[in-house]
């Protein structure tokens, strides 16, 4: 009896204990499971806050940072370069075949080459050379060693805006293209196809207008422009251009008028013997045959004619009654 009770007794304990544990580890479960519940609430809550204090803190940051300005170097500007020289030479066609060599070693090319040999020294020559825009002021330098430097002249031109501008058009026309290639691919009828393909070749044409123009300003931008002129050691100097203006337009005008007038002379004094060998003896024979016709020819005759009076031999009978 007191086995069995003992073994009652002891099964009952372990049995309390169980359940004892089975109810802390519940109760330690769900409060464990309110507690992620109220650490994933507050997490939810903080969120909005960490996001709206992040977007306020780029707010103020981008306040405070100034906005990029566009990159307006010079290299990354579109500049055409063009320049001419004038060069006094001992020997023009020595000093052409050295420049030749400058453009070629510089990456060009010759344009145009215009020369004029004489045996006294005054012969000259004029050359055209397309150089590399970033070697064009080496090139100048290069070429006025040559000789005596007489003149020179450096030009340059901006088109960075001429060639944005041709870009968003370029952009915009292609656009233009293709959408109108679309709605032919999808025409029903024969005048909608018509219809397309006329304004889709009006489209196109554009565009390779527009193309072509921006191959041309590629190819001033790229390639530099410069006139050298090589003088021998009697050729005349070669007069610079002067300035638009009033005083030049006035001297152009006073030459204008001279050269008229030296026209007008050179003709008068070519027609002059002319006249003088034909107009003499057409006047002679004049003066002769008025001075001879006005003695031959008399007093022409006045003849007076009186009328015949004839008379009026009817008789008038009258009606008798």
């Amino acid at each position: 009896m007191r086995a069995r009770s003992s073994l009652l007794l002891i099964t009952a304990l372990g049995a309390g204990l169980l359940f004892s544990g089975c109810g802390m580890s519940g109760s330690d479960t769900e409060s464990g499971s309110v507690a992620a519940q109220n650490d994933a609430g507050g997490a939810q809550l903080a969120a909005p806050e960490a996001a709206r204090d992040q977007a306020d803190g780029s707010a103020a940051q981008g306040k405070d940072t100034p906005a990029q300005a566009p990159d307006l170097r010079v290299d990354q500007r579109s500049i055409i370069y063009r320049g001419s020289v004038t060069v006094r030479v001992k020997d023009v066609n020595a000093a052409t075949g050295q420049a030749t060599g400058i453009a070629t070693t510089a990456g060009g090319f010759i344009g145009s080459d215009n020369r004029t040999s004489t045996t006294n020294g005054a012969g000259t020559a004029t050359l055209m050379l397309r150089i590399p825009a970033d070697k064009f002021g080496t090139t100048v330098d290069q070429l006025s060693k040559l000789g005596t430097e007489e003149h020179r002249e450096i030009n340059t031109e901006d088109v960075t805006e001429e060639t944005v501008d041709l870009d968003a058009r370029i952009a915009v026309q292609q656009a233009r293209v293709d959408s109108g290639r679309k709605l032919l691919a999808q025409a029903k009828s024969l005048n909608e196809l018509v219809m397309l393909e006329k304004e889709v070749a009006t489209r196109e044409a554009d565009l390779a207008s527009l193309q072509g123009k921006k191959r041309r300003l590629a190819d001033l931008t790229a390639l530099s422009t410069i006139t050298v002129t090589f003088l021998g050691p009697d050729a005349a100097a070669v007069a610079p251009e002067e300035p638009p203006g009033f005083l030049s337009g006035l001297a152009a005008g006073w030459d204008a008028l001279l050269a008229s007038l030296k026209v007008l002379l050179t003709v008068l004094g070519a027609l002059l013997p002319w006249v003088i060998a034909l107009g003499l003896p057409i006047w002679g024979l004049l003066y002769l045959y008025r001075r001879l016709g006005r003695g031959r020819l008399g007093r022409p005759a006045l003849v007076a004619a009186t009328p015949s009076a004839t008379p009026d031999t009817t008789e008038s009978t009258a009606p008798k009654e």
